[in-house]
């Protein structure tokens, strides 16, 4: 659309309200009615256009009232998230699918069916937090761009209607030593640090504008923020994934692409001793071995370059003790000492007549990596027919099943051969379950042992996106204090035919700009400004 020229002869943006050089109110020269100068009057493209798709997508966004319910749906959901506890949190040996329903029931079901187990990496969190600074985006630019434009193109001469319309205003009589009025008026305004411009014997004294920026910087600030967070999803940016290892093993580290391997030394086990005067009262009241340090000793390789499907060389990079909050680091990963448990490696059984009690022989179940078959004495031996290694019965099948691979609750099904029983003989044992299928048994298993081992739970952990997010925090709170210790003041002088007009504006803060107005007014002998507003003058 044309631009709008005023009589001063700047031509201003279509949607003006005040020029943006002389400060002459558009399309409202008559009215007494205080000026709105939150945005200078100037043309913002939201209140301007509203034809095409285009503008009414960024009317939508540059919505402050869109804006806000964007952060309250958000917040919501973020509080909603912590009812129940985050996938990252519970055991990790659980299957999260099953975990929910039944520690939490239906609803625990429903959070995890909506994601919300899951909710801060979630594509619609995500989404929720990218339309949030989409928001801030197009409402910066809607505000701050014009606002800029009339800052910067603002001059010393203003329009009549511009000072009689502003807040606080006031006219003198003028006076025959007008030249050094103001020159007086000049210096006592540079005293409080203005900056002053003169122009055909008119003033415009500014400070603080800086501060009108401090909201922009805050949104500059929110959207690094927000785009440090939207990151973590990116892949290679963002990493805490769980590794757990058995004493002697050697894994590939998660996010290296196999180029870096963790082999697992030692695992380091101590409490508090509850005879130590310091710590006995407290130990007896919670009534358990309280952990005073759990460390793994581990040894970090790195694999040599090798040819497709070969196995890869390790070499040695270093040896560490991870502990809590001392972290093994290397290139951008650190991996933290995060958990620990102590889980069945071995199971031992003996071979026992059931009438004599003699024993035939005894044997050592490997959890992990059972044998089909042991040998004992006198020919005899135990044919292992089925492994659960984490045992339920399915009632839906009638059947004996295993939950995971992992040795939670093993059970077996085994046949022994005796010179005795040469056909065989069935047995199903357990945790404190030792049957006999067909109740004719000569023979029978019994426990003999049981061998443990302790498995270390570690965090790999790696973050691109912190130092963006503290980037914004950092730029956030300069805004803050931008914006909140600093004012935007105005003081304007115009010497009419036979009256000297003084008028001022601040952005907040009326009392403190009232104060240095009445300090030189008072002291150059000029009549107080009066606060329209309030309707008063500011000193009574």
């Amino acid at each position: 659309m044309d631009k709008i020229k005023c009589e001063c002869g700047h031509l201003n943006p279509y949607g003006t309200t005040l020029c943006e050089s002389c400060g002459k109110p558009i399309g409202e020269e008559q009215s007494t009615k205080l000026l709105n100068m939150r945005y200078e009057g100037s043309a913002r493209r939201s209140q301007t256009y509203n034809t095409h798709t285009i503008d009414k997508i960024w009317n939508f966004f540059s919505s402050v009232k869109v804006g806000v319910w964007l952060i309250v749906i958000t917040l919501i959901a973020s509080a909603v998230g912590t009812i129940f506890p985050q996938e990252m949190y519970i055991p990790t040996s659980e299957d999260p699918a099953s975990y929910y329903e039944e520690e939490y029931g239906v609803l625990g079901k429903t959070y995890y069916l909506l994601g919300f187990h899951n909710l801060y990496s979630s594509w619609w969190f995500v989404l929720l937090l990218g339309l949030i600074g989409v928001s801030i985006t197009v409402a910066s630019i809607d505000r701050g761009v014009p606002l800029y434009r009339s800052l910067k193109n603002q001059r010393v001469n203003k329009h009549d209607n511009f000072m009689k319309r502003q807040r606080m205003f006031s006219a003198t009589k003028r006076r025959e030593d007008e030249e050094q009025l103001m020159e007086e008026i000049v210096f006592r305004l540079k005293e409080k640090r203005y900056n002053v411009r003169k122009e055909d014997g008119n003033i415009l004294a500014e400070k603080g504008r800086f501060s009108r920026w401090g909201p922009y910087v805050n949104h500059v600030g929110l959207i690094i923020f927000l785009l440090g967070v939207m990151l973590r999803i990116v892949p290679g940016m963002y990493m805490d994934k769980d590794m757990w290892i058995r004493e002697g093993e050697t894994k590939a580290v998660d996010g290296t692409t196999q180029t870096y391997y963790l082999k697992h030394e030692k695992f380091t086990f101590e409490v508090y001793d509850q005879e130590n005067e310091q710590y006995s009262e407290a130990l007896k009241r919670v009534q358990q071995p309280v952990p005073k340090n759990y460390q793994s000793d581990v040894v970090l390789y790195k694999a040599e370059e090798k040819l497709p499907g070969a196995k890869p060389e390790l070499k040695k990079v270093k040896e560490y003790a991870i502990q809590v909050n001392k972290p093994l680091k290397f290139e951008d990963f650190a991996v933290y000492q995060v958990d620990y448990r102590q889980e069945m490696r071995k199971m031992s059984f003996k071979l026992e007549n059931k009438e004599t009690g003699n024993s035939v022989g005894e044997f050592t179940v490997d959890l992990l990596n059972p044998k089909s078959e042991y040998k004992l004495e006198n020919g005899s031996r135990v044919v292992l027919e089925h492994y659960y290694p984490d045992y339920y019965f399915n009632e839906e099948s009638e059947k004996p099943a295993t939950r995971t691979n992992m040795p939670n609750n093993p059970a077996f099904i085994f046949k022994m051969y005796t010179p005795e029983t040469p056909e065989g003989e069935i047995t199903f044992i357990a945790i404190r379950q030792n049957l006999d299928p067909s109740g004719e048994n000569e023979y029978k298993l019994s426990f003999a042992g049981i061998g443990t081992e302790f498995i270390t739970g570690l965090t790999v952990k790696k973050d691109h996106t912190l130092p963006i997010i503290i980037l914004g925090g950092l730029i956030f709170m300069i805004g803050v204090v931008q914006g909140l210790y600093w004012n935007h003041r105005r003081i304007w002088v115009k010497i009419r035919e036979n009256e000297v007009w003084m008028a001022a504006h601040t952005n907040k803060n009326w009392y403190g700009i009232t104060r240095e107005v009445d300090d030189v007014t008072t002291k150059l002998g000029l009549d107080q400004l009066v606060d329209r507003q309030e309707n008063k003058a500011p000193d009574s």
